[in-house]
């Protein structure tokens, strides 16, 4: 049985890894001022190999849902990680989306009256102080617009996920999640167009990075996290979510040329130990069953 558990867990690890690299691979390989059509070509062909995996369109109101979700999660979402990851560091990206759980919490509270315990408010103020350190170092190369598009993706994802939940299920996670690939990646392809004009010329290195995002980062990124929830407990899935930030520092600072700060460590830290308090407890979701958990998405 431990064997099995550990095998789950490093399978789900996939994810988080694979979404940590995310930011290194934009930053570094994508053409910069296309966020429209990099969310395109990561959401669209990600979301038709899923679908093609799942075999299940949306019915009823979840035609409507999976649209709005889509935007939300996906569209909005993809657009805005895009302009973060190339505008900031590829260490301070990372751990600004990691407090993802902590704004999920807040709007829990709002949006399903689930008000949060002392201890996921503790790490909320852990978390937010340790993004203030984060960000207040000069030397990390800190820019004002990146940090507005990390706190709108950080925002409209948390919403996302939120409603999902209240929402309910409308398929499978695997056929959910499809769903508003598609949706997200569809809406953004007119708006592209208008903003951006003709889509961008790529590059042997571009391509190769899209394909890398696409695949890895979101197909099967979401593949091997279903598959976690399906057979963990929600803590222990959790927690292997703080690789996510843990992997966009380290290629950060040993890649990209990041460099941190002591305060900025400290801020690290204490985003980590914020994101770690705010996790349910592992008895509190033993009986709960995964599908039910908000996905978190990067």
């Amino acid at each position: 049985m431990e064997d099995t558990s550990w095998r789950w867990l490093l399978i789900t690890a996939i994810a988080p890894v694979a979404w940590g690299t995310n930011y290194f691979v934009t930053h570094e390989f994508l053409p910069a001022g296309y966020p429209l059509y990099g969310g395109v070509i990561r959401a669209l062909p990600a979301g038709l190999l899923l679908l093609a995996l799942a075999r299940s369109r949306p019915r009823g109101d979840w035609w409507w849902k999976s649209l709005v979700l889509g935007v939300c999660n996906v569209g909005a979402f993809f657009a805005l990680i895009y302009v973060a990851s190339q505008l900031l560091p590829v260490s301070v990206a990372s751990t600004i989306m990691s407090a993802t759980p902590l704004t999920m919490g807040l709007f829990a509270w709002v949006l399903l009256g689930a008000r949060p315990s002392g201890r996921v408010l503790l790490g909320a103020v852990a978390g937010i102080a340790g993004v203030c350190l984060m960000l207040g170092g000069g030397t990390a190369g800190v820019r004002l617009a990146g940090v507005l598009a990390s706190v709108a993706a950080l925002t409209m994802s948390s919403f996302g996920y939120v409603l999902a939940k209240k929402w309910g299920r409308g398929g499978d996670l695997l056929a959910t999640t499809a769903w508003q690939l598609i949706a997200g990646g569809l809406v953004l392809v007119p708006v592209a167009v208008v903003v951006e004009g003709a889509p961008p010329s790529l590059d042997l290195p571009a391509i190769a990075g899209f394909a890398y995002i696409g695949l890895v980062a979101t197909a099967l990124a979401y593949v091997a996290w279903f598959t976690g929830l399906r057979h963990l407990d929600a803590a222990p899935v959790g927690l292997v979510g703080l690789l996510n930030p843990v992997t966009g520092v380290l290629l950060g600072t040993t890649l990209a040329g990041d460099h941190l700060t002591v305060g900025q460590l400290v801020g690290l830290a204490l985003v980590l130990l914020g994101v770690t308090l705010g996790r349910p407890a592992g008895k509190r979701s033993a009986r709960k069953k995964p599908q039910k958990q908000p996905v978190a998405v990067s």
